[in-house]
This record gives C-alpha cells, sequence and structure tokens, in this order.
C-alpha cells in the first residue's frame, strides 16, 4: 500500500507541484513542473507499482492500472458535505446519508440527473463516481491493511505548504528540489524512529542515514 498525492508549490514565480508518494516506513517528494502523469512518470513509483495506489479521485492517477486503488474518504466527505451545505434549510439532502451508501447516492444521481447549471453538474459528478467506484471507495473495508483515507500523505506534503507560506515561493528549482530532497530523507528518517536532530548531524558529518533495503 502506498498513498499519492500532489500540491501546488511556487518556484520561481512560476506554479510548480510537488508530488509525494509515501508509506508507513519511507517518504518521497519531487518538485516538478508539472501536476499530471508526466511528472509521475518522472517520479517513477506509480509506473512499476503493483499494491493498492491510496489518492483522491483526481483522473490522473487512475491512468495506471498496474495497481488496485482505494479513494480517500476524507476528500469524499468533504465533498458531501459540501452539497448538504448547499442544499436550503431543513430540506431532506441525499449527501446527509452516507450511513447508506448506495441508497443515497442513487438518490443523489436521480435527484440531480437534469443537470442545471454549474452546481447541480457537479453534485451529479459527485453522485455518479460514487456509484461508479464504489469498490475503490471502499477497498478498505474488505482489505483491513488499507486505510480509507489519505490522511498520512497530506501529513508527508504538509511541510511544502508550509514553507511556502513563511517564505512565499523558493527562488530557484535547484533549491526546491534540494528542499524536496531533505523532507524525503528527515520524513524517511522519523518514520525509522530516528530524531530530525541526529539524521541532521549524520548528513552534515558525511554520514548520511540510510533505511535497510532487506
Amino acid at each position: 500500500m502506498a498513498g499519492f498525492d500532489e500540491t501546488g508549490f511556487h518556484v520561481a514565480g512560476r506554479l510548480h507541484w510537488v508530488h509525494c508518494a509515501r508509506t508507513g516506513k519511507y517518504t518521497l517528494l519531487m518538485v516538478h513542473p508539472r501536476r499530471g502523469a508526466e511528472a509521475m512518470k518522472a517520479m517513477g513509483v506509480l509506473p512499476s507499482f503493483a499494491g493498492v495506489a491510496v489518492h483522491d479521485a483526481w483522473a490522473p492517477y487512475d491512468t495506471y492500472t498496474g495497481p488496485r486503488h482505494q479513494l480517500c474518504c476524507a476528500h469524499a466527505l468533504r465533498e458531501l458535505q459540501a452539497v448538504t451545505d448547499a442544499a436550503p434549510a431543513g430540506q431532506w439532502c441525499w449527501a446527509a446519508q452516507v450511513r447508506l451508501y448506495r441508497s443515497a447516492v442513487l438518490a443523489g444521481a436521480s435527484q440531480t440527473s437534469a443537470r442545471s447549471g454549474a452546481l447541480m453538474k457537479k453534485h451529479n459528478a459527485l453522485a455518479r463516481r460514487l456509484i461508479d467506484r464504489q469498490d475503490d471507495y471502499l477497498r478498505f473495508i474488505r482489505d483491513f491493511s488499507v486505510p480509507p483515507d489519505n490522511n498520512g500523505s497530506e501529513r508527508d506534503i504538509r511541510m511544502t505548504k508550509l514553507r511556502q507560506k513563511v517564505s512565499g515561493c523558493l527562488r530557484t528549482l535547484t533549491g526546491a528540489r534540494q528542499f524536496c530532497a531533505i523532507r524525503s530523507y528527515l520524513s524517511t528518517a522519523a518514520k525509522h524512529g530516528l530524531s530530525f536532530f541526529d539524521a541532521l548531524i549524520m548528513l552534515v558529518k558525511g554520514e548520511p542515514w540510510m533505511p535497510a533495503t532487506a
């Protein structure tokens, strides 16, 4: 099982993307000018990955047919909450009936089938996706080794957002790549029980910690 995520990152005055691939023991962050399949190919993880890929419902992830997929339920719940918030006060809303998954999304698809207006089209697309990708949303109930959400990837990639919030942007692509390499190193070390301080000391001494490969 591995989680995958991406987030915008301003480098040298232009929007780039930091891509994350992670497990419970390893973290890999990579910055790339593109967001989609070109960057995923350059990262070199998904093209040869054959486990369960945990991610949101962004379409480029689904171009990889080697892995099985677990779509992030936390993302889906936020989308459903947005549908509920947009419903008139006091009116029954299909998106609030998540305990009755199949019945709720079938009702949602029916109620929004007219697709009149941008908002209804968006809600219909959500309902249809929840129907069509039911197995991928509920894979975690059949395979207990798979998490229901991609929160681990969001945690691993969060420091890039904090870095951008503090500094505004990275001035050079080389600096951005170095930042991602250091964050990958520190995050992986922490997952193996090594403190950031100790990992950095080893790095400065020219004796960087390396995880076991066996």
